[in-house]
Formats: structure tokens, C-alpha cells, sequence
């Protein structure tokens, strides 16, 4: 059974799918409404629960703001087959994404949120 904020997650992830970019696991927290909790706990669970109920989102666009990626975990394969760089760190890999593809969201204008790719 999904949450209002897994709901939210959701819709964050559709977002960053239309725009074929990336976001950290804090700005979607933060752009969905809410705090990423500490060390990550909230939205980490949110997004436990997205992958469960709703398996077509692209959720492994959702970075872990560490940029660490597991070895054999679906997010490194599917990050491999979009062209992304995994530099190996022993136990994990590395994420090697150019800032221009990822994207954060500016809450500066009268509250709305406009998506903001990054510059190179």
C-alpha cells in the first residue's frame, strides 16, 4: 500500500523520466514536499515503496547523494545501459554523470518549482 509521499516520489520520477535526467535521492525528497530524514531514511523507504508498486517508473534515476552505486544492483545495470560511467571503488561503484544531466529544482519563484538542468 503506498503513502501520500511514495505517491509523491512517483510523481518526481515521472518527472525526471519525461526529461531523461537524474536527480539525488535529497532533491527528490525535497521536490515531493518533504524531508530526505536522517541519513537518507525517509526517502529511501519511499522509494522502497515506489519500486514495489510501481515497478515502470525509472527509479534508478534516483542518485544516492554519496553517488554510490551497489555492484550487481539493477540501478548499476540499468545506469551501464543509458551509457552512464561506473568507476569501480572496491565494494561499490562510483557514479560518473555529467552535471548536465542532472537536475534541480528551483523553489525561488513564488513557490513554484521550475526544473533547472544543470550547466556543464
Amino acid at each position: 500500500m503506498s503513502t501520500q509521499r511514495a505517491e509523491q516520489v512517483a510523481e518526481v520520477l515521472w518527472e525526471l523520466k519525461k526529461l531523461q535526467r537524474y536527480a539525488t535521492l535529497t532533491a527528490i525528497a525535497r521536490r515531493a514536499g518533504f524531508s530526505p530524514g536522517n541519513q537518507l531514511r525517509t526517502i529511501l523507504s519511499c522509494m522502497a515503496t515506489v519500486q514495489k508498486d510501481w515497478p515502470h517508473l525509472e527509479s534508478w534515476r534516483a542518485i544516492h547523494d554519496s553517488g554510490i552505486v551497489a555492484k550487481n544492483s539493477s540501478q548499476a545495470t540499468a545506469l551501464q545501459a543509458q551509457g552512464i560511467e561506473l568507476r569501480d571503488d572496491g565494494e561499490t561503484w562510483n557514479v560518473v554523470l555529467d552535471e548536465s544531466l542532472m537536475v534541480v529544482w528551483d523553489v525561488s519563484l513564488a513557490g513554484a518549482a521550475i526544473p533547472v538542468v544543470a550547466a556543464k
